[in-house]
């Protein structure tokens, strides 16, 4: 049986020789939407159309078929695997001009083309299932509008308020330049759109074996946990309508806890966490929702590109994970090590840390050494040593991945990218509740940061041990988010709604301490261009001069064409301040 991971990447010729004959008979938007539902055909035994040409668009809106063949392209824009957190202060392989406030107007944007060209696909669905009753049916047109909520937040995310378009509109219909939609009425679209789907999917324990993968009522619920937390968190930090939005943060991730459908993934016992990233977390009760890969599909060569390329944790990074008692390294208390070796400040640390990267000299397989375990060290076999930290998470195992090469879709590495799993969903939890409460119970701990605790073993959070360490619960609720998503592309997006990226990421990226230590004898870091960048305590110095203009750089600039065009057709498109 062919499940929905292969049927959402399945290409054949013979498809595309149907696309040559629909060619003549449909407009674009309608062609790209037959294109893409005949992709998915190969999901039946056989391949099962209307005569080629009488296809026509009264004929093809009839049936549950037709209306997931037209949901099936809604997946293609899922986020593939990156290097999401080089925007920000925990990751870092070479200068990002978003993470150092360098970057500039420009004309296009690929996130603005992507989602609105995705937004006109889901509004034809939507227009096409106005007349519909049938639940099959309002199925699929739920899951198109749970990706009108996903790339309206993608856009959201980044400039803010946006021209808010609910109609498949052609090239000449004047509503085409719809003027901006505020900042409120753009997350309450999202947001209704969301409760909207929320009604028509399935559980995802009701979705049969072909269908895994597909959006659920979790994954929609765990969506709008994800914005409304952004936005409750935005609001409060600017003296904004915060307590709507983390009620809805609290009841949305409520709801997907009290579900009973997900929990975290613990089938590597103690090495869990970082086998979660691996082969062995696809499809796992954690996943809400994945970018999905199948070998001889659609693969991906990501382990080749972090190799290569680098996707190097920062000091910033290595010194948020508490010390193995679940106190800050930083605390007169603590069993921190210190840095005088290469291992000592990975010991006796929260397991998750040497989860996410790895201790200078372990052995490991990896890309190219793909059966007898190699010591890794910074410059070898990772080419990029820039910080001399060490990626661990996301490298692979798999023996025969490692030694194919690097092939782009057509590499073997298959394991997903978990776009909402359901960490994410504890995490939005914990905070919201702190967030619009000020505390937080010991029993919501318990349910939340501290499952994720019991997975790696580390001590309970409680408020006992907060007035004892004399921590800040708040502090403590942002490390555990940071250390349990470290690298999966959130940092970035916290550190603007919590309102301190201007200072950090102002602040300069640091990696290994060079001076005093084991490093300092060992190439590269003994060499002079090494040496002369070290910090007042010895740290190495990776980059500097990054700035954070607070006036603009927490929203990012509208693409200056579409402005242009706008103001061609007598419209007006807003920019964001500062740009």
């Amino acid at each position: 049986m062919l499940t929905f991971k292969n049927c959402i990447m399945k290409y054949t010729l013979q498809n595309k020789l149907i696309f040559i004959k629909l060619k003549k008979l449909f407009k674009p938007s309608l062609l790209g939407i037959l294109f893409t539902g005949l992709l998915f055909t190969g999901c039946s035994k056989e391949l099962d159309l209307i005569a080629e040409d009488n296809v026509t668009d009264a004929t093809f809106w009839q049936t549950p078929q037709d209306f997931k063949l037209a949901a099936n392209n809604l997946y293609n824009g899922l986020d593939r695997h990156g290097f999401d957190d080089t925007e920000s202060d925990i990751a870092f392989n070479f200068p990002n001009s978003v993470s150092n406030g360098n970057y500039q107007l420009s004309e296009t944007n690929g996130q603005w083309n992507s989602s609105y060209t995705y937004i006109r696909d889901i509004n034809t669905i939507l227009e096409k299932s106005e007349d519909k009753e049938d639940a099959e049916i309002l199925r699929y047109v739920a899951e198109a509008r749970f990706f009108r909520a996903w790339y309206y937040w993608k856009l959201l995310r980044l400039f803010g308020g946006v021209p808010i378009i609910t109609q498949s509109l052609g090239a000449q219909d004047p509503d085409l330049y719809t003027s901006r939609s505020s900042r409120t009425e753009t997350v309450d679209f999202i947001l209704q759109d969301l409760d909207d789907a929320v009604a028509d999917l399935p559980l995802k324990s009701e979705l049969d074996g072909s269908d895994v993968g597909r959006i659920t009522k979790g994954t929609a619920l765990s969506l709008s946990a994800r914005v409304a937390l952004f936005e409750g968190t935005w609001q409060k930090y600017r003296n904004g309508n915060a307590n709507v939005y983390l009620d809805k943060a609290i009841s949305s991730s409520n709801q997907v806890i009290n579900s009973n459908q997900y929990a975290l993934y613990t089938g590597k016992d103690e090495e869990s966490y970082r086998y979660l990233f691996l082969q062995n977390g696809d499809d796992s009760q954690e996943t809400i929702l994945d970018r999905r890969y199948e070998r001889n599909i659609l693969g991906h060569d990501m382990p080749y590109q972090y190799d290569g390329t680098g996707y190097n944790p920062t000091r910033k990074l290595a010194d948020i994970y508490l010390d193995e008692n679940g106190i800050p390294i930083g605390n007169s208390q603590s069993v921190f090590q210190g840095y005088d070796t290469f291992e000592s400040e990975f010991q006796n640390r929260d397991p998750r840390m040497t989860m996410t990267m790895i201790i200078p000299g372990q052995e490991t397989v990896r890309v190219f050494f793909p059966n007898d375990p190699i010591a890794n060290w910074p410059d070898f076999p990772q080419r990029n040593a820039n910080t001399g930290y060490i990626l661990y998470k996301y490298m692979s195992e798999d023996p025969i991945a490692n030694n194919s090469g690097q092939m782009g879709d057509a590499s073997l590495f298959d394991y997903d990218r978990h776009l909402i799993r359901y960490a994410e969903v504890l995490l939005i939890y914990a905070e919201a509740t702190f967030e619009k409460n000020g505390a937080i119970s010991d029993d919501d701990l318990d349910r939340t940061i501290n499952l994720l605790r019991d997975r790696v073993n580390m001590p309970h959070l409680t408020n006992t041990f907060v007035g004892t360490y004399n921590l800040d619960m708040l502090e403590e609720i942002r490390r555990e988010r940071t250390i349990e998503l470290a690298l999966e592309g959130f940092r970035y997006d916290d550190l603007r709604r919590w309102k301190i990226a201007e200072t950090e990421l102002s602040a300069d990226i640091k990696g290994i301490k060079i001076e005093g230590t084991e490093w300092a004898t060992r190439e590269p870091y003994s060499l002079p261009s090494f040496q002369s960048r070290v910090d007042e305590n010895g740290f190495l110095i990776v980059e500097t001069s990054r700035v954070f203009d607070p006036q603009k750089h927490y929203l990012q600039p509208l693409p200056t064409r579409e402005i242009a065009l706008y103001n061609e057709n007598g419209a007006e498109l807003t920019q964001n301040p500062g740009w």
